[in-house]
């Protein structure tokens, strides 16, 4: 099998680690990469399969690259999500798929390549108990100062409108020791911020030790020399305690920014969706958090037009939005999943009206974030240096309060050239809708 590879990865930042780490395999073997599908002998799609629509872009995408068939390409693989979920309508409905490799069978990618055949489909899915592929070596895809950190796989909630316990299995900690080990390999090949990612981070170590262990973990990551910060995502709001805000409050290198996925905020809803949570709790953690740490950005998430929101639910939840004035906000229109309890729920809510729901509330978060970002002009902030803009007169990157991929960016001038993945004193002089704009400061001037 020849020895030139493609990689395309789709979805969220953990199928990108598991994405690295087929690299980190394959780049062991010898195998060489190619950013160009026409020059690879070897197509990989990594795949997402949470909702609809990142079900269609994997399918665009695997059909995009099963026209490389044609050409030079020998083997075609689909990996990650929607190959454990769709298996065997892959394999049927796209002959030019020639090896299918559901979450739990990532370690085997070096074993498909070079045993394929032609003539025989490989279907490696169902095995979802194992999390010693985690502690495999990755080749990162970015050089920029930054890569997610994977602590744990699976999950054990059961959220009624989600797919990710039947892809991912249970809820499957790292152990302590191995995460740290990673992190410093990270941090000595140029790292300077981790960012956490599980399915649900705060759960971290509670299956492997019996107590949650993330500020523990935390901790340990905080004693690495050139880690400068720490930054978590995907906490769901039930499980944050006041040992957690305590150390994100008081440990300089966790970055004050929280992911914290709510969902609604309608009790009848959440209760519907099977979340463990209520409102009040729901609010008096967004109090808690501005009260403790008042520089702190924090990002949620909705869901609109979740079977049964009538107009009453809706209202609660805009005029939610409109009190809690989040940072940073991402709104979802129910997705219908087969094989959730949602799926065959009554009252499912017209798409029209999911798509009017979406609208309004991202209208009214995007006044709000305007009018966050107008209140940072004037203030500096450490930003970390992430690429050139197209024009090549700004760089661009991030401070703590933009994570990487899903929120914003800083653009900023320099006198003198900067380094990728570097930290400088930027001035933020003005906002661009969600974008801010500003100027690298030097002690000279």
């Amino acid at each position: 099998m020849g020895k030139k590879v493609g990689v395309v990865s789709l979805g969220c930042p953990k199928n990108l680690v598991d994405s690295e780490i087929m690299l980190g395999m394959l780049k062991e073997k010898g195998y060489e990469f190619t950013s160009d599908k026409d020059e690879a002998e070897v197509l990989i799609v990594n795949t997402c399969g949470f909702i609809e629509s990142a079900q269609q872009e994997s399918v665009n995408t695997i059909l995009e690259m099963a026209e490389c068939k044609k050409n030079n390409c020998k083997l075609l693989l689909v990996t990650g999500c929607l190959a454990e979920r769709y298996r065997e309508q892959i394999t049927s409905e796209i002959p030019e798929v020639d090896a299918v490799i559901g979450t739990g069978s990532f370690d085997k990618i070096i074993e498909v390549i070079e045993n394929s055949l032609p003539e025989e489909k490989t279907v490696l899915c169902g095995d979802l108990c194992g999390v010693d592929y985690l502690e495999k070596n990755r080749f990162l895809s970015n050089r920029n100062g930054f890569t997610y950190l994977k602590i744990a796989e699976g999950c054990d909630n059961c959220c009624t409108y989600c797919v990710i316990p039947s892809l991912r299995g249970r809820y499957r900690s790292r152990k302590m020791e191995n995460i740290v080990s990673e992190a410093r390999k990270l941090v000595d090949s140029g790292i300077k911020e981790l960012v956490l990612v599980a399915q649900d981070t705060t759960l971290y170590g509670l299956d492997l030790y019996g107590s949650k262990k993330l500020v523990d973990l935390i901790q340990e990551l905080s004693k690495i020399d050139g880690l400068k910060w720490i930054r978590l995502l995907y906490c769901y709001p039930e499980e944050i305690d006041d040992r957690l805000i305590q150390e994100i409050k008081n440990n300089s290198k966790v970055c004050k920014y929280l992911d914290i996925p709510i969902q609604h905020i309608s009790d009848k809803i959440l209760k519907s969706m099977g979340r463990r949570g209520n409102s009040r709790e729901i609010r008096n953690l967004i109090v808690r958090l501005k009260s403790e740490i008042p520089e702190i950005i924090i990002r949620t998430t909705f869901i609109v037009g979740f079977p049964g929101e009538d107009e009453n639910d809706f209202e609660m939840l805009r005029n939610f939005v409109k009190e809690a004035e989040f940072d940073r906000l991402g709104v979802f229109t129910y997705s219908m999943e087969e094989g959730t309890p949602a799926f065959n729920m009554d009252k499912q809510v017209d798409d029209n009206i999911k798509n009017e729901r979406y609208n309004e509330i991202m209208e009214i978060q995007y006044n709000i974030t305007r009018e966050k970002n107008r209140s940072r002009v004037g203030q500096t902030y450490d930003a970390i240096v992430q690429g050139v803009a197209d024009d090549g007169i700004f760089y661009y990157g991030r401070t703590y309060a933009e994570a990487p991929e899903i929120d914003g960016v800083v653009y900023f001038t320099s006198s003198e050239p900067l380094e990728m993945g570097e930290f400088y004193k930027v001035e933020i002089l003005s906002e661009d809708e969600y974008d801010l704009i500003g100027e690298v400061k030097y002690e000279s001037t």
